[in-house]
Parts: C-alpha cells; sequence; structure tokens
C-alpha cells in the first residue's frame, strides 16, 4: 500500500479512478445548482463584454471594421494568449490534468500564432506563421504521445466535466461553424448583388471571437476541475495512509 501512495504522489502520476457510483466531486444537487447560478452571473457579463468591443468595431465599420487592428481580432488574439499561458500553468503546477493541458496549450498558442498570420508574413515572410506553428505543435503532440496512457486516464475525468462541455461548444464554434458560415459562397446566394466581403468577414469573425471565448471560459473551468481533481487525490491518498 505504501508503493502505492508513493507512486501517485509523484509529480507525474496517473489521476486515482473515481468510480461509477461515486459523485464525481461529492457535491450535492442544491450546491451544484448554486453553482451553475453563480457561473452564470459570472460568465453572463464577460460574454456581454466582449459584443460591447464588437458593437464598437461596428460603429467604425467604415473606418477600422473588422480588420486586423480591430478591437474583435485584439480581443481573438488576448483570448488565445491567456488561455494558452493559463493551460502552460496547469501543465506545470497541477499534474492532475498534466498531458490535456499540454495539449490545449498546444491548441491556443497555435491558433494564436495563426491569426498573426498577416503581421509575420510582413516580419518575417509569406508563410512563416506555419513553421512557427510546427515549431509548437510537434513538440506538443509528441509529448501527448509519449504519455497516452495518461492522457486517457486524464481525460476519463475531463469528458465527463462541465469544462469540456464549454471547450467543445467553443471548438466546434471556432473552428468548423465560423469556417462554413464565412464561405463567401453562401453569403454572396444571401446577398446577391449587394453582397460586401466586409459583412462577411465580420460574420466569421465575430462568429470566431465567441468561439475563443466560450474555449477561454472552458480554461476557468479546467483550473478548476485540476484543483479538485488534485484535492480529491489527495484525500484518497490521506484515506489508504491511514489504512495502511
Amino acid at each position: 500500500m505504501s508503493r502505492l501512495t508513493s507512486h501517485t504522489q509523484h509529480h507525474n502520476a496517473v489521476p486515482l479512478p473515481i468510480s461509477a457510483e461515486q459523485p464525481l466531486y461529492g457535491r450535492k444537487p442544491t450546491s451544484l445548482f448554486m453553482q451553475a447560478c453563480l457561473r452564470l452571473a459570472i460568465y453572463a457579463p464577460l460574454v456581454a463584454a466582449m459584443m460591447s468591443l464588437v458593437m464598437h468595431d461596428a460603429h467604425h465599420f467604415g473606418d477600422v471594421g473588422f480588420s486586423e487592428a480591430s478591437w474583435t481580432e485584439h480581443m481573438q488574439s488576448t483570448l488565445l494568449a491567456l488561455s494558452a499561458a493559463t493551460m502552460w500553468l496547469v501543465h506545470s503546477r497541477l499534474p492532475d490534468l498534466r498531458t490535456i493541458s499540454l495539449l490545449l496549450f498546444g491548441l491556443f498558442a497555435a491558433s494564436l500564432i495563426r491569426e498573426q498570420d498577416a503581421l509575420l508574413d510582413g516580419m518575417i515572410g509569406d508563410g512563416s506563421w506555419q513553421f512557427l506553428v510546427s515549431v509548437v505543435a510537434i513538440p506538443v503532440i509528441i509529448g501527448v504521445w509519449r504519455n497516452r496512457s495518461r492522457f486517457i486516464a486524464e481525460f476519463e475525468h475531463f469528458g465527463r466535466s462541465f469544462a469540456f462541455g464549454l471547450f467543445g461548444a467553443g471548438f466546434l464554434a471556432t473552428y468548423v461553424f465560423s469556417r462554413l458560415y464565412g464561405r463567401s459562397e453562401f453569403w454572396e446566394t444571401l446577398m446577391g448583388d449587394s453582397y460586401l466581403r466586409s459583412v462577411k468577414n465580420a460574420a466569421e469573425e465575430v462568429t470566431e471571437l465567441f468561439g475563443y471565448t466560450l474555449m477561454a471560459i472552458a480554461v476557468i473551468e479546467i483550473v478548476l476541475l485540476a484543483i479538485r481533481m488534485g484535492r480529491q487525490r489527495r484525500a484518497l491518498l490521506r484515506e489508504l495512509n491511514a489504512n495502511d
């Protein structure tokens, strides 16, 4: 038993399993409902603040609009930078979601680089963002693959969490829906002779920003999830030690 305890306390230990009958975090339905209401009270104003920046760009549609210099674009980069930095901190400091957070760090960092494609093309050269994305993505993928057993164990917890639902919604909104919604063919069919590429760009960028916002909120939930998992693991280890 002591060998098990020593192993699971190690920084790279695989999270301890939770039985199907055991509540994931041991909280009562009333407590979960109150926390859901608190989340709504916090996250709804964040979304409203995001839309106020979008409205600012709409008021300056003929000037800056939704170009690379817009608040919408700046907010996208800011959310990606904060999300990437937070996931790296989780990877470094909260070992219960060590490989999940590493993979998400790679996704956010690569997306941040991709968002700077125009700047990088001007400063370094055409297509330079692709090389930089590879520099980030390849080591991350290798690291996750080497720890794939741990990744699967972590996903047992992450896949059942509110954070995963939020992240999945944001991922689909950003990387699937916004790309299809922003197709020129769709907007040309919709607007006919009145087609304006700037309107198409606005719709795509705002949808993309909302997806990034959902994923940024998911990042907050991932931090909370990792903290709760750590507490639960330590409580279980104390119980195992007490029974040893």
